[in-house]
This record gives C-alpha cells, sequence and structure tokens, in this order.
C-alpha cells in the first residue's frame, strides 16, 4: 500500500528535511556524538532518502508491536512515505483486544511485503525468529532499521537503537515522532498509549519511571479516552474465554521445588480447547498474568497450542529470576521478568528443558 504524498504547502517538515537538519554537521566528529544520538541520526538520514518503507513487529503481536508499528507508520505517512505494516503469521490476525488501534488500514498480509524491500522498520521484535515469515524479506533488505527495547536482542540489522531501560518500544517511537518533527495526534497517541500501558501493566511494573508518566499525560492531552482503551485492553473477553481460561486454570500445577525452590506454576491450553469454544489463540494474552499472581512461585509459565502443534510459551518471573535467559534456550526472548518462545515439542520435552534453563 502506497501512501499519499503530503498536501501541497503543508508546513510539516518531510522527513528529507528532518534527516537533514539532523544529519552530523560539516566538521563535527562523529566521536563527539553519544551512540545513541549518533544513531539516531543514522536512522534519520535512512529514513529521509527511502521512499517506501515496510514496519514490521514479531509474530502474534501485542499492543507495543502492533501499537508502535501502526503510530510509526502513520506518521511517515504523513510525511510523503509509502508505507506497509505487517507482520509474519499465517493466518495474520489482530487479536480483538487490539482492534481499535487506529491506522490498520496500513497493514497488509506478510505476502505483500517485497521480497528485498528498500527499507525495514523493525519494532519491538527481541530475535530474528520472532519475525516468522517476514524474517528472510527483513534481512534482504538494503537498510533494516530495528527500535527495541528487550535486553536479550542480540542486536541485528544495519541500524539499530535497543534501549532495555525504555519500558516500551512505544516510548523510542514516540523519540523517533519527535524527531521527525511529526506532532501528536489523537490516533498516534492512541497506538502509542496502548503500548505503553501494557508493557508497563498499567504503570505498575518496575521499568516504569516518572518520564513515563510525562509520556502519559502527553498522550492523554491529545483528547484520548484512556478508560475506553484500558476497557478493550483488559476488561473485555468472549464468554468462551471465560471456559478456556477455567480449564486452564484447572489444568493448573504448582511445582514447589522448581527453580531452585523459589516454585514454579505452569498450565497449558490445547488446542481442541479452543475450537471446543471458539476462541483464538490470540485471547489467550492476558492468560498469563492470572497464572502469575500465586505468592508461592516465583515463575509461572503457559503453553497455547497452535493448530500445527506448536506450542507458545509465555513467562513471567517476579525478578529474582531471569526468564529471557531461559527463553533463549528454545530461540525466544524478552525481559528479565517477562518472556516468550516458540517451538515444536511435546508438552512434557518442553517443560523437562524450561526446568532445566531454570536451573541453569
Amino acid at each position: 500500500m502506497t501512501a499519499e504524498p503530503a498536501a501541497a504547502g503543508s508546513t510539516r517538515a518531510s522527513a528529507t528535511e528532518v534527516a537533514d537538519a539532523l544529519a552530523v554537521l560539516p566538521g563535527q566528529r562523529e566521536e563527539s556524538l553519544d551512540g545513541f544520538e549518533l544513531e539516531w541520526q543514522r536512522i534519520l538520514a535512512a529514513l529521509g532518502q527511502a521512499l517506501t518503507i515496510d514496519l514490521v513487529c514479531h509474530i502474534s503481536p501485542d499492543a507495543d508491536a502492533l501499537g508502535s508499528a501502526l503510530a510509526a507508520g502513520l506518521a511517515l505517512r504523513s510525511l510523503g512515505h509509502g508505507v506497509r505494516v505487517s507482520f509474519g503469521d499465517d493466518p495474520q490476525v489482530v487479536p480483538e483486544s487490539l482492534s481499535f488501534l487506529p491506522g490498520q488500514e496500513l497493514i497488509v498480509p506478510a505476502a505483500a511485503v517485497p521480497d528485498e524491500p528498500e527499507l525495514v522498520l523493525c519494532l519491538d521484535t527481541a530475535s530474528e525468529g520472532r519475525l516468522g515469515l517476514l524474517r528472510d524479506k527483513a534481512f534482504a533488505a538494503r537498510t533494516l532499521v530495528v527500535l527495541d527495547h528487550h535486553a536479550s536482542n542480540p542486536g541485528f540489522g544495519t541500524h539499530r537503537i535497543i534501549d532495555p531501560a525504555a519500558p516500551a518500544t512505544a516510548v523510542l517511537v514516540d523519540e523517533l515522532l519527535r524527531r521527525l518533527r511529526v506532532p501528536l495526534d489523537r490516533d498516534l497517541a492512541t497506538c502509542l498509549y496502548a503500548g505503553i500501558a501494557t508493557d508497563t501493566g498499567s504503570f505498575k511494573y518496575a521499568a516504569t519511571t516518572p518520564a513515563t508518566h510525562e509520556l502519559a499525560g502527553r498522550l492523554l492531552a491529545t483528547g484520548i479516552r484512556h478508560d475506553l482503551i484500558s476497557r478493550q485492553l483488559w476488561d473485555t473477553a468472549s464468554f468462551g474465554y471465560l471456559k478456556v481460561l477455567a480449564a486452564a486454570l484447572d489444568r493448573a500445577a504448582y511445582e514447589p521445588a522448581a527453580v531452585g525452590g523459589r516454585g514454579l506454576v505452569w498450565t497449558w491450553v490445547p488446542y481442541q480447547d479452543l475450537v471446543l469454544y471458539g476462541v483464538p489463540v490470540e485471547e489467550l494474552e492476558g492468560l498469563i498474568d492470572i497464572l502469575r499472581k500465586p505468592a508461592e512461585a516465583e515463575v509461572a509459565l503457559v503453553l497455547k497450542q497452535d493448530p500445527d502443534g506448536t506450542l507458545r510459551g509465555s513467562c513471567r518471573s517476579k525478578g529474582a529470576v531471569d526468564v529471557a535467559a531461559a527463553c533463549a534456550a528454545f530461540g525466544g526472548g524478552g525481559h528479565t521478568s517477562a518472556a516468550g518462545f516458540s517451538v515444536r515439542e511435546s508438552v512434557p520435552a518442553v517443560l523437562a528443558a524450561f526446568r532445566a534453563a531454570l536451573d541453569d
């Protein structure tokens, strides 16, 4: 999908003008710039030169991944770029909880992304494998820009800003918009607020800072309905979800000796349950936040089964255990306290390997 050019006479700076304005000045030594600032300038220059930009995020996108991609896509479209947003699932399904996000007219199937894109902007993707069907296309791009906040990110891409101190990738996209001189409007703010609110656990996780609340305040000042956003994200589900949830909780097991005696609680959802109650796997995103509640367990794990038998693992810790390191054993990753993976193994085999990874 190609965006319409910016309207004639618009006072908004083009991406090229912004890149030129922020480029290293003649005679200014690159060594005088810190690493982040220099990389930001390189990214702005690359974006300014691109006619068409493909924005991609991780498979089974959450609000931070899709919200970041859509916000960046809307901003770049406003500057006159051709824009496509995609993620590498087949079938490609936007979770119902994210159906309110603006800019979804930009979303195209993974097959619609060229085999050799001009420039790919990859958002909130902790590892190459999390790109799914778009992995090879992203690495075939002339320029691959990565914006991410996962500490487990190995540093792929030709240009990258990876900031584990950022509570959400949406924070980095807000910085991108500021550098592009694109003012916040309600659509952009809705996408960014959804990403920040989810990845901070409604602003209760440890990564939340005063700056996080200041950004939330700027987003609220655009007039977004944060109450409606929160209701859609956390407090809306189908009746079938309740039935799947009940079965999953009934299946839950607690292992007090696991994780060096810190305790593990886990459950799994077979694909048959999803079919029986008509629930898409994307609707189970919040199940892990219920399973992590028991005070007796340091680590919680949910395994969700796809039609082909693939198990999607979501895990959380209370801070004493690095679950991202454990997920790395399966090719996944994430944060110290929240991570995930996908693997084609049986439930007993995955559990055995996960316990061993936690002990390591």
